[in-house]
């Protein structure tokens, strides 16, 4: 008896320090272009970055919001639709992170290949394909130039946006990178 009882004072020690498996389903409420909400619960989309809501990229000369676009593509995506996530950790806001899913689709493997997002390597290299998928079709954020997500909550901006001349020096993402 005194061994069971230490076979489980170890197994609890053990997953003390780690965050259970999560598996949460629902209608979700879109914070920013890679977090949403599913009951309460804020999900960060493991292995991906998109712009901030407020970020622009450059095309042909021209300025788009390219992160309030990619916030109502993730809106358009999964608006009425049952959302399922599906992870194991937390970030350091209490989010979890994690794969999400609607109608049959990886949503983080989706918003990469749309161009609406960026494999986010410092965390995971699974999304690389669908980032060259979207680089060499000119999808979203591709068809033009960006600063990476990372960068730009750095404090990098597009510079120089003139029309007709080299649209950008220094910190920019470019459709050639």
């Amino acid at each position: 008896m005194l061994r069971v009882k230490k076979l489980f004072v170890l197994v609890l020690a053990l997953t003390l320090g780690r965050v259970a498996s999560a598996d949460i389903s629902g209608a979700a409420l879109v914070g920013d272009g890679d977090t949403i909400t599913i009951s309460g619960n804020k999900i960060s989309l493991h292995g991906i970055d998109t712009p901030e809501e407020d970020q622009v990229c450059l095309d042909a000369g021209v300025i788009w919001k390219c992160g309030y676009e990619a916030r109502g593509a993730l809106r358009a995506w999964t608006y009425t639709k049952e959302v399922r996530c599906v992870g194991e950790d937390k970030d350091k806001y209490g989010r979890l992170v994690a794969e999400c899913f609607v109608d049959g689709y990886n949503l983080n493997a989706r918003f990469v290949s749309e161009g609406w997002a960026l494999a986010y390597r410092q965390y995971s290299k699974k999304y690389i394909p669908q980032e060259d998928e979207a680089k060499a079709a000119k999808k979203g954020m591709w068809k033009g130039e960006f600063v990476a997500p990372w960068d730009w909550r750095r404090g990098k901006r597009l510079t120089e946006v003139r029309i007709g001349s080299t649209p950008c020096k220094g910190g920019c993402a470019t459709k050639n990178q």
